[in-house]
């Protein structure tokens, strides 16, 4: 006898263009409450869905909590002179860039809802992501060692990320996520290491295809893929 696993609910929440201390207050507001539900004793209290937050930031440097400021390669008044905010976040991982023509995406999942742990929960975003760009002709796949998703991972001399992930998890409730380059402006990155790395590159679907693409496409591509890959109910 075959076994249905039912899907996990999961409310979708575009957030547009949005300041990033906005935002990440917004997934605490959401995330919390998740917690609150695991916390509480009342077995008969109906479980708060997921969400699946997509955003697009101004530009902004973020910092994860075991990160190096060193990996900034800019001070704070130079910073501010480019148009950008820094922050130092929750989040695992080192330092990044967001911003404009970028696909972040912010699951906040209740993983033993999902019966997974947290390293299959990264496999299953690096998963969703390579799925993502093969649907425009491209082949990624993971680096060994370093989570996100990349090119030609092991050319050193032509490997380059298109996708970086960092989160954090609590109670097996997830936050932060993913930063998927589309249009991305990639000159943001030459002022940081990315993820803390001196000597691997970045790259985007507009710089690996030639032509800017249609933002709102990858985005709903990124969605559909994400439900098939963690075998959502998106609402």
């Amino acid at each position: 006898m075959e076994i249905t696993i039912p899907k996990y609910k999961v409310k979708l929440i575009d957030l547009g263009v949005c300041d990033f201390k906005k935002a990440w207050n917004f997934q605490i507001s959401v995330f919390d409450k998740i917690i609150s539900w695991k916390k509480s004793a009342e077995p008969d209290k109906k479980q708060p869905p997921g969400a699946l937050i997509f955003v697009e930031h101004p530009h902004v440097y973020t910092l994860g909590k075991s990160g190096s400021e060193s990996n900034m390669l800019i001070d704070a008044i130079q910073i501010k002179a480019k148009g950008a905010a820094f922050y130092r976040i929750d989040r695992g991982g080192d330092i990044t860039y967001h911003g404009p023509g970028q696909i972040v995406c912010y699951p906040i999942f209740n993983l033993e809802a999902l019966n997974i742990g947290l390293k299959e929960y990264i496999y299953k975003l690096e998963k969703t992501i390579i799925n993502v760009v093969e649907e425009y002709g491209l082949k990624a796949s993971r680096h060994e060692g370093i989570t996100g998703v990349w090119l030609d991972p092991d050319t050193a001399e032509k490997a380059r990320k298109i996708c970086a992930i960092g989160v954090k998890a609590s109670r097996f409730v997830t936050m932060h996520g993913l930063a998927f380059n589309v249009n991305t402006n990639l000159e943001y990155f030459n002022f940081i290491n990315p993820c803390g790395f001196a000597d691997k590159g970045v790259t985007s679907l507009e710089k690996e295809l030639g032509a800017k693409q249609d933002f709102d496409t990858a985005k709903r591509i990124v969605g559909e893929k994400m439900k098939e890959v963690f075998n959502l109910e998106i609402f």
